[in-house]
């Protein structure tokens, strides 16, 4: 005979989480005007900043953790279930192009594998042991960061991978939408967005959706910014891998520089279209290969090889 104990247990722990709280007063919404829904819509929304600015110390301690490690040759991993895998997998895809990162530095894992990102993968969030299997397969190591991502802050693969990975030396994050969450708990810098009940009552993908968007924008972001991944708020180690990203170097370049065309294109030429390389050799006046070596000896930061070709 099968216990019927287990999903009442899952429907009390559910009804238990603010972002799976029931809003009586929205029990209407199906026959209110479009418009009125979408005012209702985006004034939810307008809260999710006020919530991340709440935890903004915390996450600036995670960040500042993450870029020590990555500078010793640390990766950045994500790990998560659905949409917060989905999240994760999209942030990670991103940095490549941004910031010409290596696309092994900031790795996306979601519960299922690819599939999942188009398509439910049934169970797959339920495993720990599939989380852990995922990430042995990265050969993870004390440089390592793992940010493990749920709404709810229980799913057991994204506990899993915090918990193997801070088994396994790695620095882990733990970002989550409820207070006092399994998640966080499990991890180094606990990261809990309280963002309230959703519009549609358990719709994750919603205002705990966005902040979990936000704040991995500026996890990635910053973590980059203290790579010396940017001069000033300039992409500088843009990848232009198409032609609006060779327009942009042109630009970043010209608004670093202050160059003509000519002499950009000249620099962008000698450099292979390194933007960092070549903004070093407009302002220093050294060549290519001279830019690259200050670079390396710079650790790749901008600002650190122009005093060194100025000193």
């Amino acid at each position: 005979m099968t216990s019927t104990s287990e999903p009442r247990d899952l429907r009390a722990e559910l009804e238990s989480l603010t972002t799976e709280a029931f809003r009586p007063e929205l029990a209407e919404i199906d026959r209110l005007p479009t418009l009125d829904i979408a005012r209702l819509m985006n004034g939810e929304d307008t809260g999710v900043p006020a919530a991340v600015a709440v935890r903004l110390p915390q996450i600036a301690a995670a960040i500042d953790a993450i870029a020590a490690r990555m500078s010793r040759g640390g990766r950045l991993i994500y790990a998560g279930a659905g949409t917060a895998g989905r999240l994760g997998v999209l942030d990670a895809s991103e940095c490549p192009p941004t910031f010409n990162t290596d696309p092994s530095q900031v790795v996306g894992l979601i519960a299922g594998g690819p599939e999942a990102m188009v398509t439910s993968v049934e169970g797959a969030e339920d495993s720990k042991e599939l989380a852990r299997a995922d990430l042995d397969a990265l050969s993870p190591t004390s440089a390592d960061t793992v940010v493990g991502i749920s709404a709810s802050g229980r799913t057991p693969y994204a506990i899993g991978a915090v918990e193997h990975a801070r088994a396994l030396g790695a620095l882990t994050v733990g970002l989550a939408c409820n207070e006092h969450s399994a998640l966080a708990a499990a991890a180094e810098h606990g990261l809990e967005i309280v963002v309230g009940p959703e519009l549609l009552t358990g719709s994750t993908r919603l205002k705990a959706g966005t902040a979990q968007k936000l704040v991995l924008n500026m996890l990635s972001t910053i973590t980059m910014i203290r790579l010396g991944k940017t001069y000033g708020n300039l992409m500088v180690d843009v990848r232009a891998s198409n032609e609006k990203l060779r327009a942009r170097s042109r630009r970043i370049v010209a608004l670093a520089t202050g160059a003509t065309d000519e002499e950009i294109e000249r620099a962008l030429t000698e450099t292979e279209g390194e933007v960092k390389n070549a903004i070093l050799v407009i302002l220093t006046d050294v060549n290519g290969p001279t830019a690259t070596r200050l670079l390396a000896q710079s650790a790749g930061h901008l600002r650190a090889a122009l005093a060194a070709a100025m000193g």
